[in-house]
């Protein structure tokens, strides 16, 4: 039997999404890290501090059917001199459970890379996401295996719902952030009448 109270939970998940690249380049796109947060979160969900950090509170989680959670994370997103955006989790607060919310640390990594390959531009990206936590004492007594499974899938779902948004979101906003600043090329005059009434 498995009376540890501390447990970590562990999942990783990489992205390989091809760009068409437009007249205005996706590196452009990236040097505006605020942009990809909202393409990956639920606006209603998120706030944003300032310098480079951001307050996303998730969908609500329940682990084995017992505990139902909302963990509240502060992000860092960052573009790096090498058009690399980075992403960090600073803080994070559970809300619903005060025992875990007290024991538990989330920590949260990623990377997002524009690279060219055989002519094409491609994002490649890497999120790892650990959460260390002391179990409430009803599940002490749960064999380890099943909590490390479940807990390790409760991430992983979680990782695949950030890519399935990025890779959903983030080439559309990207594609009409594009076309809005050719427009604003190709029209400066009726930019600036705009800028002047």
């Amino acid at each position: 039997m498995f009376n540890n109270s501390e447990i970590n939970f562990q999942a990783e998940e990489i992205v390989n999404l091809e760009v068409q690249q437009q007249i205005i380049p996706i590196q452009h796109y990236l040097r505006q890290p605020f942009r990809l947060v909202k393409a990956i979160a639920d606006e209603k969900l998120l706030k944003i501090l300032g310098n480079d950090l951001y307050q996303l509170q998730m969908k609500p989680l329940n682990f084995l059917e017992i505990y139902h959670f909302q963990p509240s994370v502060i992000l860092k997103v960052w573009t790096g001199a090498s058009g690399n955006v980075y992403l960090k989790s600073e803080s994070c607060e559970i809300k619903g459970i005060e025992y875990i919310n007290r024991r538990f640390s989330l920590d949260l990594k990623g990377k997002l890379t524009p690279v060219e390959i055989e002519g094409k531009i491609c994002l490649q990206g890497r999120a790892n996401l650990t959460v260390k936590v002391d179990l409430p004492p009803p599940l002490w007594l749960t064999p380890k295996a099943i909590l490390q499974t479940t807990g390790n899938s409760l991430l992983k779902g979680v990782l695949m719902r950030i890519k399935h948004q990025l890779m959903s979101q983030l080439l559309q906003d990207y594609y009409s952030f594009a076309q809005g600043e050719k427009e604003k090329i190709s029209h400066p005059q009726s930019i600036l009448k705009l800028s002047e009434t």
